[in-house]
């Protein structure tokens, strides 16, 4: 018989699995990142209220203008939280996780570039966005006219028979038509940190058009759990120096001068709002805020951040990302009177995200801890245990980490 190339490699073929005693893929399966990319995913799907079940679902073949990341990390939010509790969007079962960053195993043919124009290839690291709802107004470099309050979110999407529609998972199908950034130049770490970094980049854009907020400001920040901390550091790597942090927790408050705030008031402290205001006013020297950022999700926080205020100021709104509640102010002595300026920040831009990478890499030039804000890793199967955690605010932003 005639030896072409084709049976020559068919004969080492059958030698190699001879002597290893297994079976080798023919080139055209090999996965183009260089590593096996099995035939199902792990997804952590919440079922019930307070428990997750890992289940598993076949790897689906690509579209042309899909992407398969294999999930590294994934933060646990605080929406994450009110989902896991109560169920407040209705979502149950459902594949939660939008903190999340993996690296790119498989890409359709169409595929050349993320959101912001840069190259995308396999074995990159990325970040997802938002999933846009054919919206021509949202564009790249909107100069934040319009945010992306509007579109979906890989984690909180109902489910589908993909289901692998969030980052609790060990792989995630990225579908065409979302925003992807290339991240391969941050560390893992702070790569689970994007998401919630962008919600504060977006909320100091909105301070920012105020015209109140300046290099010189007092600021205050009420609350400190991650997103206010994350304010601080925010604030920090703009020069922003004279800032005043507000909670009820001596730990956090403690970081938070690690992340830049120059004093704080414990509100636990102080009686009444009369007294937690002349704490504050005190911190800044003898002078109410100039500016005040209310991170909590908390009405009576609301309602009492408008007393740290000095006539004239301004106050960015943040802390609610879902119903908490009415809050109570006097219109005539809180608002009118004061002349004070109100904004109201929901998620972020497109541009906010890209904005994001590079805060982190001057927070890390400067010195701030950011990495530190991640107090706990948990791997996907004690998911439940993670959750646990973080109600229970043993932490600060604990994440899911898969080896």
């Amino acid at each position: 018989m005639e030896m072409n190339s084709a049976n020559v490699e068919a004969v080492v073929k059958q030698v190699l699995e001879s002597m290893l005693d297994r079976k080798i893929p023919s080139p055209s399966a090999q996965p183009a990142a260089g590593q096996a990319v099995p035939k199902t995913a792990h997804v952590a799907m919440l079922t019930s209220l307070e428990h997750y079940d890992i289940r598993e679902f076949p790897i689906p073949e690509l579209g042309d203008g899909d992407i398969l990341v294999k999930v590294e990390g994934c933060g646990i939010c605080g929406t994450d939280a009110h989902e896991f509790k109560k169920d407040p969007f209705g979502l149950i079962p459902v594949a939660l996780g939008h903190e999340g960053t993996g690296e790119i195993v498989r890409m359709g043919k169409n595929v050349k570039t993320d959101s912001a124009g840069k190259p995308l290839k396999v074995g990159d690291k990325v970040v997802t966005c938002m999933i846009f709802k054919d919206d021509p107004d949202i564009e790249m470099f909107d100069l934040n006219k319009k945010n992306i309050g509007g579109a979906d979110v890989y984690g909180l999407l109902p489910d589908d028979d993909i289901h692998l529609n969030g980052w609790f998972s060990d792989y995630i199908l990225v579908r065409e038509g979302s925003s992807i950034f290339n991240v391969s130049d941050l560390d893992l770490d702070s790569r689970i940190l994007i998401e919630p970094c962008a919600v504060l980049v977006h909320a100091v854009e909105r301070a920012k058009t105020t015209g109140i907020l300046r290099f010189n400001s007092r600021v205050a920040v009420q609350g400190c759990g991650p997103i206010g901390l994350i304010c601080i550091a925010v604030l920090r790597t703009m020069g922003i120096e004279n800032i005043v942090a507000v909670d009820g927790n001596q730990q956090r408050l403690d970081f938070a001068k690690k992340m830049g705030a120059d004093r704080s008031v414990n509100f636990m402290e102080y009686k009444g709002i009369d007294a937690l205001s002349g704490a504050v006013k005190e911190a800044f020297g003898g002078h109410l805020a100039d500016f005040a950022f209310q991170c909590t999700g908390s009405p009576a926080a609301h309602s009492n951040i408008y007393k740290f205020i000095r006539n004239g100021g301004g106050l960015c709104e943040l802390g609610f990302f879902i119903n908490g509640g009415d809050a109570t102010i006097n219109p005539h002595f809180d608002l009118c009177s004061k002349e004070i300026t109100l904004v109201g920040s929901w998620v972020y831009t497109l541009r906010d995200y890209a904005t994001t990478f590079d805060f982190l890499k001057r927070a890390q030039a400067i010195g701030l801890p950011m990495k530190e804000l991640i107090t706990h890793k948990f791997p996907l199967e004690e998911i439940n245990e993670a959750h646990q955690t973080n109600l229970a605010q043993k932490g600060l932003k604990i994440a899911i980490v898969n080896k």
